[in-house]
């Protein structure tokens, strides 16, 4: 008898593995009410595809998943994600746990910094338009806000901005973020030229979460007359010409 009953249990065992790995992706995916929606879901949940995924309104592109099952014993849910759009794509491991904290590793991201993208940048800042390029060793986020740790390089390459009417050309920068020693993320800012000015600093992101930035610039003689008027009154200039500028913010 208690072998026959053992018998039953791991049939039932089986059975329900089964039916969870041949669950279909469109089962678990949030419905239109959690603003969060695809036009079609293909695969399971363990490996699916979701066409045409849109976030509150916002058109991100289409999202595949690889899940790596043995991180649930561990009470996490670890996959590989690839975000494709018709323009770039990003990918990276993900791995979130039931704290809500997030962990990103081997991140890569190749995007225009188009219309869908910047509209989610305040008002001011909508006119930019450029790439955005990123290499990213390691992402950690706490309570679902908190950056806490990052490592590796983000570029914003070839910004214009086209706010007023006229495109203004802005060149190319990066921003690389060494291991993390503990304390706040601190990032090394610099241009990469092109641009009308010459820049280096540093960023501090705070767990607001925000950022304070601060650093050194200086126009360069491509710089219209009226940005290199405008530097000139961030402060006296150093033994280089450069001038002192700081910024803080909320994100």
């Amino acid at each position: 008898m208690k072998r026959a009953i053992w018998l039953i249990l791991f049939g039932v065992l089986v059975f329900a593995g089964i039916v969870v790995a041949r669950l279909p992706a469109s089962w678990v995916l949030p419905g239109p009410n959690s603003g969060v929606t695809c036009a079609d879901a293909d695969g399971t949940v363990w490996s699916g595809t979701c066409t045409g995924l849109v976030v509150q309104q916002q058109p991100v592109g289409d999202l595949s998943w690889e899940v790596h099952a043995s991180r649930l014993l561990a009470g996490k849910l670890n996959a590989d994600v690839v975000i494709t759009r018709p323009t770039g794509a990003a990918q990276g491991n993900v791995e979130v746990g039931l704290d809500k904290n997030i962990s990103a590793r081997d991140v890569k991201v190749d995007l225009p910094l188009d219309q869908d993208l910047v509209s989610a940048l305040p008002p001011n800042l909508r006119g930019l338009r450029g790439k955005i390029h990123a290499d990213l060793a390691h992402v950690r986020v706490e309570g679902g806000q908190t950056l806490k740790a990052i490592q590796g390089v983000v570029e914003a390459q070839d910004l214009t901005d086209s706010e007023g009417g006229s495109a203004q050309r802005w060149g190319s920068y990066s921003l690389t973020f060494p291991p993390s020693t503990g304390g706040d993320p601190v990032g090394q800012l610099r241009d990469l030229g092109g641009g009308p000015l010459a820049v280096e600093g540093t960023l501090r992101l705070t767990p607001d979460p925000g950022f304070d930035l601060e650093g050194l610039v200086k126009a360069r003689p491509a710089a219209s007359a009226d940005l290199a008027r405008d530097i000139q009154f961030l402060g006296s200039p150093d033994a280089q010409g450069r001038r002192p500028f700081s910024l803080a913010g909320t994100f």
